[in-house]
């Protein structure tokens, strides 16, 4: 059974790294205690991992960085759980591919091991990374990500403010030139909320709610606590 948690974010306005999702993470990583952390969306992978022990190790848990390791195959195959933190969305997928994990963590996911994922360790769980806000500062040989669900996420999610002088694209906007291309459901994940999936199951968690864009239909709003089971249908 898949066990995923999906942030938009790592935190959020007033918390510290992680706070807003700790509650969340104790209950996915359950009786495990070794995490592989993935820090490829960063270039200073020390620094990022050094974040994620100090962090981590608070809740009792010990953090391997996969990029320290001599076999990431090897890394990968042994892990009790998955953190891909967020980052450049384009470089994480680009050292994911490069380094031959994507059937790997895939296997391992769909075997029950526990994952979790913040902005661009979100975005690489989805079909493609194809509705990231980032730029493509790398080129990764293809867009299509690990698929561990059937639908895109759009973290950092901001509404158009109608007070606002900005003749710009909205988010929204890029989210239906997406859909004239694309047919995967996108969840526009606003700061502070998250996705718990449980098998079949797929519940909006945390303090904001989610637009989740359709194809040719209306996006619909939904608050905290909404089941969204009907994404893994898409």
């Amino acid at each position: 059974m898949k066990r995923l948690l999906l942030g938009s974010t790592s935190a959020t306005y007033g918390t510290g790294y992680l706070d807003h999702l700790e509650a969340e993470i104790r209950e996915l990583y359950g009786a495990a205690r070794r995490v592989l952390f993935v820090p490829y969306a960063l270039r200073d992978r020390d620094l990022y991992a050094a974040r994620a022990r100090e962090r981590l190790g608070r809740m009792g848990l010990s953090v391997e960085a996969i990029h320290e390791s001599k076999d990431p195959t090897r890394a990968v195959l042994d892990a009790e759980a998955f953190f891909i933190g967020g980052g450049n969305t384009f470089r994480l997928l680009r050292e994911i591919h490069e380094n031959g994990l994507v059937d790997p963590i895939r296997m391992r996911v769909e075997a029950g091991i526990p994952y979790l994922g913040t902005s661009a360790g979100s975005n690489v769980a989805c079909v493609t990374i194809k509705t990231t806000n980032d730029m493509p500062i790398v080129e990764p040989p293809t867009l299509r990500a690990l698929g561990l669900v059937p639908f895109n996420i759009n973290p950092h999610y901001v509404d158009a403010d109608p007070a606002s002088t900005h003749m710009g694209e909205t988010r929204e906007t890029r989210i239906r030139e997406f859909h004239e291309e694309n047919d995967p459901a996108v969840v526009g994940l606003r700061e502070g909320s998250m996705l718990r999936i449980e098998g079949l199951r797929v519940r909006l968690a945390g303090t904001a709610g989610a637009r989740v864009f359709f194809k040719g239909r209306q996006p619909r709003e939904f608050l905290p606590g909404a089941d969204l089971d009907f994404l893994l249908e898409t």
